[in-house]
């Protein structure tokens, strides 16, 4: 329908789910186990490689609860498929614009549409230590620190994944990809109609 409409696409979202974590901790307290078997679900149902994602968007309110359980659950779900380390970049739209509460997701979505936009990932700021209650050696991630080139991963265009999380237990995981325009076929330039306008 974009392609009709001729509007411009900025990315496409070719994996989503949510679920829920039941009884916590706490109205604000994370579960490790129902984050991490969403986005191994998610990616076993969607046959995605995590290898082929080279950022990650996480929720990351910078918290010494919430942080090291989103860490854990989305390196062990990520290991599950792959022992690489330290390829994928992470980032919290939190850390330029605060939280912005029920809006957080969509900020979120914005920035990595605008980061495929111009091929670029941006710094995630205020970061001078690392979280003493993760290990970033041993896992998939580094925090990207500076404005830097976003490169393809071989055939496979810029692929990104979206964590989040809501009060009460509602996880969130999106998986999304830039958009490539593929080349039309003369068959349907053939098609096309232009619109000539002659004064009267």
């Amino acid at each position: 329908d974009a392609k009709k409409d001729h509007d411009h696409i900025y990315g496409c979202i070719i994996a989503s789910g949510l679920n829920q974590d039941g009884k916590t901790n706490g109205i604000t307290a994370p579960n490790l186990e129902s984050q991490k078997e969403l986005v191994e679900s998610l990616y076993a149902r969607k046959q995605i490689d995590p290898e082929t994602i080279t950022y990650a968007e996480f929720h990351g309110t910078g918290t010494k609860l919430g942080d090291p359980i989103e860490l854990e659950s989305l390196s062990a779900a990520f290991a599950k498929k792959s022992k690489k380390k330290n390829f994928c970049a992470i980032g919290s739209v939190k850390s330029n614009i605060g939280h912005t509460s029920a809006a957080g997701t969509i900020a979120s979505i914005q920035k990595l549409l605008l980061c495929m936009k111009h091929q670029e990932l941006v710094p995630t700021l205020h970061v001078k230590e690392p979280n003493q209650h993760f290990n970033f050696q041993d896992s998939p991630f580094y925090i990207n620190r500076e404005n830097k080139r976003w490169f393809t991963n071989g055939d496979v265009p810029r692929r990104a994944c979206l964590d989040s999380f809501g009060f009460s237990g509602t996880n969130v995981h999106v998986v999304l990809e830039d958009y490539t325009e593929k080349a039309e076929s003369s068959k349907e330039r053939e098609k096309q109609w232009n619109l000539f306008v002659l004064s009267a």
